[in-house]
């Protein structure tokens, strides 16, 4: 031990551990501090027990010798970090002419094992820049897998180790399987093994008795996790067709059996299967079904997710099944069958199905928007979006319809719930866009002809009273106040709250205009004795669906009542107007989220009054008058 060192632990300034951790950090020699880093031991002054360290960011650092003794880790000459810090051009030059003996270097130094993140921080800055480095690193792995003497993991954030004398990668494989427990972890061991296959040298010895568990594990999963069978047989048969030397151990187990024998769930299955494996069992339904593949493949189109609903149509294409697609997606736009995944689809493809777009495929998306909100009320759909956002959409379905057909629409667009008041201005101009006759239905410049009266709650109506109170008495002055101010502030053309308070105008005169027009149409109730000898406004309707005998009840309500999550309807509503004025007994068809479907009307009872106190008729509506103005 250094004689100056003796001394203070003699004297008792320092432990002896610590001066024999000092011994070894000598001046001029590398360490490591978990805070500040690289460094370099610059000297002792031990007269003030003090060592002092150059660290990369930080120069001439004291440190107490206890602390240092206790927080630096000394570093042999041979660690990267020295070895960088001595002589940076040997490393590049090992960097340029043995990759991989520069990163067994560093993995050295770093108890065997390191991140592709933590070589890339040794490296990167002084030996590489960061485009050198991403080229580098590229050429060095394909080296590192090549030398076989480096494990590299499937996962970039694991670390790649040093292998052990003896253990090939193939051996790391057959390990990783045979340690995986569940049947997940088993087929992302068997995808290594399949892309690896190569490396295998004896695959009767290695690769058979993974043939033989995979095969065992699908069996036993078939019935509680069918999707986890799939995965497993297509990678067994992946691999039976990379190494034909192995075979496999249960003739009967095959993807085609597998696809007859789960038809019926493989609506369940293929969503949880990942997309290329859901599109290659699709691919296999001629070989699996038969002649009624076409029929399988078209009712799964009908009942699944999007991304199910976008593969089946390239698979029925490419087996020339065209037509019959074609006819499906006619039935089910013409019927407002088609479900929203499938109607967003088309949405998309139009340019491909150009004699579907028409003014019926609108009236489809509205059904099927319309079923959307009534059982998951709140959620924006795909095909919500989709309507909303393509704002070429409504243009392309209404270009050659007539007039009266877009204004349908403009009206149903005036009096649904489906979506919020810019919105709904916003869908409205694109209509305008295609019909500018129609301008005056949204800007109230000229009469329309006269709307049919809207049939209301007393309560929905006083609602909108207070609602338009609400604009004329605070809204709107609040907003003209607004402008004042902001016009005050000077220079118009750049300024920004003023622009934003005119458009805030804009917003509330047409919701002002609309809650007029709204307002003038409406004719209150309190659905007092209605007529229950048939379905009409304010009865409660027990319908039975033929096919699986099950009810369910619907309250019809006025125009505004709509509460889907008491399953209220408003008589405007798409099941609405297909029960209004049937009776007990008959049978109707409605458009459900799984296609048409029978339904016997079992019961028609008067629903609750509405308790709100009819307002006394005046000889000249609040409303009318201030039109009148």
């Amino acid at each position: 031990m250094d004689a100056e060192l003796e001394k203070l632990v003699e004297a008792g300034k320092l432990s002896s551990k610590a001066a024999g951790q000092l011994e070894k950090l000598k001046p001029g020699t590398f360490c490591l501090h978990k805070s500040w880093g690289f460094g370099r031991v610059r000297e002792w002054n031990l007269l003030f027990n003090q060592v002092v360290i150059d660290f990369t960011n930080k120069k001439s650092h004291p440190m107490q010798t206890e602390y240092a003794a206790e927080n630096l880790t000394p570093l042999a000459p041979e660690h990267f970090l020295a070895r960088k810090a001595t002589d940076l051009a040997s490393i590049k030059n090992l960097a340029r002419e043995n990759p991989t003996a520069l990163v067994r270097n560093i993995l050295e130094s770093l108890d065997g094992k390191a991140t592709a993140q933590q070589i890339s921080e040794w490296l990167f800055g002084d030996v590489f820049t960061e485009a050198e480095w991403k080229r580098w690193w590229e050429s060095t792995k394909k080296a590192l897998k090549a030398s076989g003497a480096f494990s590299l993991p499937a996962k970039k954030t694991d670390p790649i180790q040093i292998r052990g004398e003896g253990v090939s990668h193939a051996d790391e494989l057959i390990a990783a399987f045979n340690k995986a427990r569940q049947p997940k972890q088993q087929i992302t061991a068997l995808e290594q093994i399949i892309k690896f296959h190569e490396q295998f040298k004896e695959p009767e010895k290695q690769l058979q008795p993974i043939i033989v568990t995979v095969e065992n594990t699908a069996a036993r999963n078939q019935k509680i996790h069918p999707e986890l069978a799939f995965e497993l047989i297509m990678g067994r048969d992946d691999l039976l067709a990379r190494v034909p030397r192995v075979h496999t151990t249960h003739i009967g187990l095959t993807l085609s059996k597998l696809i007859l024998e789960e038809e019926h769930r493989l609506i369940s299955i293929l969503p949880k299967l990942p997309a290329a494996k859901e599109k290659r069992i699709l691919q296999a339904l001629p070989s699996a079904l038969g002649p009624n593949w076409t029929e399988r493949a078209l009712g799964l189109m009908q009942g699944s997710h999007g991304r199910m609903v976008a593969q089946i149509p390239r698979i029925l294409n490419e087996a020339g099944q065209h037509a019959e697609l074609r006819t499906t997606l006619e039935r089910s736009v013409r019927e407002h069958s088609a479900t929203s995944e499938m109607l967003a689809w088309l949405c998309n493809e139009r340019e491909s199905w150009s004699e579907l777009v028409t003014p019926d495929l609108l009236g489809a998306i509205f059904s099927a928007l319309e079923r959307e909100q009534h059982n998951a009320p709140g959620r924006a759909s795909k095909l919500h979006r989709t309507l909303v956002e393509d704002r070429q959409l409504l243009g392309d379905i209404l270009r050659n319809g007539d007039v009266g057909l877009a204004r349908d629409v403009m009206r149903r667009l005036q009096l649904s719930p489906l979506f919020d008041e810019l919105t709904k201005r916003s869908l409205l101009a694109r209509i305008v866009k295609v019909h500018p006759e129609l301008e005056s239905m949204i800007t109230g410049s000229q009469a329309e002809e006269k709307a049919a009266p809207l049939i209301v709650s007393w309560s929905s109506l006083e609602k909108r009273k207070a609602e338009y109170e609400e604009l004329v008495k605070t809204k709107i002055p609040e907003n003209s106040r607004e402008i004042a101010l902001a016009r005050s502030y000077g220079d118009l053309s750049e300024n920004f709250e003023f622009k934003a308070a005119k458009q805030m105008q804009s917003v509330l005169l047409r919701r002002k205009a609309e809650l007029e027009q709204m307002l003038h149409n409406a004719r209150g109730t309190s659905f007092e004795n209605p007529d229950t000898s048939r379905v009409s406004i304010g009865t409660i309707v027990t319908l039975r669906n033929a096919e699986t005998n099950m009810e369910e009840a619907y309250t019809i309500l006025g125009a505004w009542d709509g509460d889907p999550d008491r399953r209220i309807i408003s008589y405007q509503t798409a099941i609405g107007q297909a029960l209004l004025g049937h009776e007990i007994g008959e049978t109707v068809s409605l458009n459900t989220e799984h296609g048409t479907a029978q339904f016997t009307i079992a019961s028609i009872q008067p629903a609750t009054p509405d308790r709100t106190p009819a307002p006394s008729p005046p000889s000249e509506s609040a409303v009318e008058a201030v039109i009148a103005k």
